[in-house]
């Protein structure tokens, strides 16, 4: 049919457009906060990128939620602000007749915004952590960089090196700051390498001086040496027991019905829902004058979009407390979305039909007076015409 073609070639040109704009705002901000993160040594300046992607398919259904909902409210909006909307109820096209279409063009990206949830989004939360603890589970050797101070794992020891060599594996000018609970000792060496023994890991240091300073008696002691071995630590990776929900896939929550794992379930299936109410919510709230060039419909939007989104988490919150069963939660955020949606749509169906009435009957009344006044001077004229007649036609008999 003309109109759902129409409607759907339009929801998709808005669609596009917009997932292109929020993605390119989102993937900047994520951006910045993951070299934020590597520049505070918090994950690997090498795992960047790999770290966005995971970041970025995590967070994709909300974008594409949003994107959804912001092309509805502008590809309608226009519809109003061009009287192509006029037009349409013209035809007998009620604000209703737009689900169907809006629908039909929807549903691929309603699917997709449902496999995200149920697969990709806990598989980016799980590699991600992976990804995180693996770079934190590193050796104390393996953190140090030229010319950066670093810590070590339990952050009583501080290692600097002014410049390295992968070939032989020599640092030079190589200082080392260690704070334990009987003093704090200062050693600065010229070289230094590392070493396996035993097991365990040494930083060999070579011609160096090293300074010694005892908490309890104040006394200080200063040493010079050919070779000095300090041990450091090696960090392994140990296997949490217990993973965060988000990380859990949706069967692995439904085994183990935990409060932690029902909010996480409560959360995914409220996102899903969430996208096809705000689609409903956007053909309501996409209404506005078109005498009136502004975007106020826009931002109500936006603010619309919002509260549910933070509705979906206070429910999850709810759920996980204990507060309220997954049932309750849904019906009671998802099911009072539906029904103001569609308490919107038919409100701005039947406002328009009593506009229209109430219009109309306005322009019969302008029209009655219009008429009236147009009538009424020539009714008098035509009177005083027919008077004159009858008053000077006795006297021409007379004159006869």
């Amino acid at each position: 049919m003309l109109f759902d073609s129409t409607v759907g070639k339009e929801l998709s040109r808005g669609f596009g457009a917009t997932l292109v704009v929020i993605l390119t705002i989102v993937l900047t901000m994520f951006l910045i906060r993951t070299v934020g993160q590597a520049a505070s040594g918090a994950v690997s300046p090498q795992d960047v990128a790999l770290l966005l992607g995971y970041v970025a398919l995590g967070h994709l259904p909300s974008m594409l939620a949003l994107s959804l909902f912001i092309s509805v409210v502008l590809s309608l909006g226009r519809m109003y602000r061009d009287s192509e909307m006029a037009i349409w109820s013209a035809s007998g096209v009620s604000l209703g007749r737009f689900v169907k279409p809006v629908l039909m063009t929807s549903w691929p990206v309603l699917l997709v915004i449902v496999l995200l949830l149920a697969i990709v989004w806990p598989w980016g939360h799980r590699s991600g952590l992976e990804l995180r603890a693996t770079y934190q589970q590193r050796s104390d050797l393996s953190r140090v960089q030229p010319g950066v101070f670093q810590k070590s794992s339990d952050g009583q020891r501080v290692f600097f090196i002014d410049r390295d060599s992968a070939d032989s594996g020599m640092a030079s000018n190589v200082f080392v700051l260690s704070n334990a609970e009987r003093g704090e000792s200062v050693i600065s060496a010229s070289r230094g390498r590392q070493e396996s023994r035993n097991g365990e890991n040494y930083l060999v240091l070579e011609r160096g001086q090293s300074n010694l300073v005892d908490h309890r008696s104040g006394e200080r002691t200063m040493a010079n040496f050919e070779t000095y071995s300090v041990r450091v630590s090696e960090n392994l990776a140990e296997v949490n027991s217990n993973p965060p929900a988000r990380t859990l896939t949706t069967l692995q929550l439904l085994s183990n019905p935990v409060p932690a794992n029902l909010a996480e379930l409560t959360w995914r299936l409220g996102m899903a829902l969430g996208a096809m109410n705000l689609l409903l919510l956007g053909i309501g709230l996409s209404a506005t004058h078109p005498r009136r060039a502004t975007n106020w419909n826009l931002l109500f939007a936006l603010l619309t979009f919002f509260t549910y989104y933070n509705l979906i988490n206070l429910s999850q919150a709810w759920v996980g407390s204990g507060r309220l069963s997954m049932p309750l939660a849904l019906l009671a955020v998802h099911g009072s979305g539906f029904a103001l949606a569609l308490a919107l749509l038919w409100w701005r169906d039947h406002a328009a039909v009593l506009g229209l009435r109430n219009g109309s009957a306005h322009l019969q009344f302008l029209l009655k007076g219009a008429a009236a006044a147009t009538i009424t001077p020539a009714a008098a004229v035509a009177a005083a015409a027919i008077q004159g007649a009858d008053t000077a036609a006795p006297r021409v008999e007379g004159e006869r």
